[in-house]
């Protein structure tokens, strides 16, 4: 990131601090948004003057960032952070066109040249690409396939819990919409209506074209996805560790902004509609090495490599301490569960998605050689992918490393099978809630350690043990229907 279609190809661009300074004076910016992730994934963002922008400050980093009220930073007696922006992240932000605004992605240190902040999310996602030149290979590519929804409107109330908690979620797309208006949607009838049906393809439009034209992150596809109510998804091309999660982030960030300027609201929750699909974050990835793909090698079965067996076999073993950073809300599990394509069972396959690891079967081929991966179907959007790419990483690598073999394939719906077909197949099951995973995660950690520290895992841990407390304290809405009459 960023990229420009140059005659027809993707080329990669990349911006010196003089350039920079360059493109400010040239396009008249005001003012500079320094964005950063916090640990749980929050895009944060404070904005200073383009006119007292130094080159200094572009080298050694912004003072600015009390790291105690960022969550999972810092503790109140030791705060003080510095932000270091990355030259290569500059970008135009085309929503506040009054104060004209560019954008620079930062880097998180300690204060005092004490060094990187060890939870900084991108440090992370930073260390991870290190490591993977430790073990002999070049780099990882990764392209994510985040869904998120887009309501008219949402409503909640929960800040009085002791006289009773609601939601409501308004959308012209869906079944009990009483606008009258529109072409409403079934439960799991959104994949690829056409329009009118499909109420967001300008939305889309637009939002790919400023993630292309405006922050440099390539898009090839959009659609509305399966559930109702203004499920979407946009596909971004693929690339390195920390671009992709870069251009996550940025994604995220694009699509709620847009959605605002069309009077709707964008949400990356995991299962924000009962009983309908959910929106996950497909995870694809491939190891490279002398610019081939070493996932491919067209004498195998499915043309997957033994590398990239061992890969899978990695993530099979660890899949479920993974869904601790994967999965990381305790909405989350409400997605991972049979019936709406989302994987709830540890296998892999070539086509099935009922299996929490594919190997796509689009292509074959030497000509289709770059795109063979596997895709990892569990993580979804509510999670870090400065978080979730490493670990997806440390996880396959450690499979590698150990040569884990992931067994047969499954090409049975596993939805349909019986527990003792599972069993007899040795088909585990995911977590079935966050507790179970931090559980899982408490338990199996050494192989997530060449790049997490203990420190950082033990607060992700934490955090997310304080929201599975939340949640378990109060009482559900539907406890009432079921339970009422006792």
């Amino acid at each position: 990131m960023p990229y420009k279609v140059i005659g027809g190809k993707a080329t990669q661009v990349s911006y010196s601090s003089d350039e920079v300074f360059a493109k400010i004076k040239h396009d008249q910016i005001k003012f500079i948004d320094l964005q950063f992730s916090s640990l749980t994934g929050r895009f944060h963002h404070t904005t200073i003057s383009a006119d007292t922008f130094t080159t200094d400050q572009m080298e050694d980093g912004v003072p600015k960032l009390d790291g105690s009220s960022i969550v999972g930073f810092t503790s109140i007696d030791d705060s003080d952070l510095v932000l270091k922006p990355d030259p290569n992240s500059f970008s135009l932000v085309p929503w506040i066109p009054e104060h004209k605004t560019a954008r620079l992605l930062c880097d998180v240190y300690w204060g005092f040249d004490r060094g990187r902040l060890e939870r900084d999310p991108r440090g992370i996602a930073q260390k991870a690409e290190v490591y993977t030149k430790t073990q002999g290979f070049d780099h990882s590519n990764w392209g994510p396939e985040v869904e998120f929804f887009v309501f008219d409107k949402i409503h909640w109330d929960v800040l009085t819990p002791y006289k009773g908690q609601s939601y409501s979620i308004e959308s012209k797309e869906a079944p009990w919409s009483l606008e009258g208006t529109g072409y409403p949607m079934g439960l799991q009838e959104g994949y690829y209506p056409s329009t009118p049906s499909d109420t967001l393809t300008p939305f889309r439009n637009e939002c790919v074209d400023v993630l292309n034209e405006q922050f440099g992150i390539l898009c090839d596809n959009h659609h509305h996805e399966v559930a109702t109510a203004g499920q979407c998804e946009i596909d971004i091309r693929y690339d390195l560790l920390t671009n992709a999660a870069d251009a996550t982030q940025t994604y995220k960030y694009v699509i709620r902004n847009i959605a605002k300027k069309y009077g709707q609201v964008a949400t990356m929750m995991p299962k924000p509609i009962s009983m309908d699909s959910g929106s996950g974050m497909h995870t694809n990835v491939s190891l490279w090495k002398k610019n081939s793909n070493l996932f491919f090698d067209e004498n195998e079965k499915d043309e997957l490599s033994q590398l990239g067996r061992y890969f899978c076999g990695g993530i099979l073993n660890h899949a479920q301490a993974l869904t601790a950073i994967c999965n990381p809300t305790t909405n989350s599990y409400h997605r991972l569960v049979p019936g709406y394509e989302a994987p709830a069972y540890i296998a892999w396959s070539g086509s099935n998605r009922s299996a929490i690891v594919r190997v796509p079967q689009h292509f074959k081929g030497q000509k289709y050689s770059f795109l063979k991966r596997l895709e990892f179907r569990a993580p979804d959007p509510s999670s870090n992918p400065y978080l979730v790419f490493p670990a997806v990483l440390a996880a396959g690598l450690d499979g590698v490393k150990k040569k884990i073999e992931p067994g047969d394939q499954v090409h049975e719906d596993i939805f349909k099978m019986t527990r003792s077909e599972r069993k007899k197949k040795g088909i585990e099951t995911l977590p079935a809630n966050l507790g179970e995973a931090l559980d899982e995660i408490e338990s199996d950690r050494k192989f997530l350690l060449p790049i997490f520290t203990n420190n950082v895992l033990d607060k992700i841990i934490e955090l997310e043990r304080r929201d599975q407390r939340e949640i378990a304290i109060r009482p559900h809405p539907h406890e009432f229907y079921l339970y009422f009459d006792v």
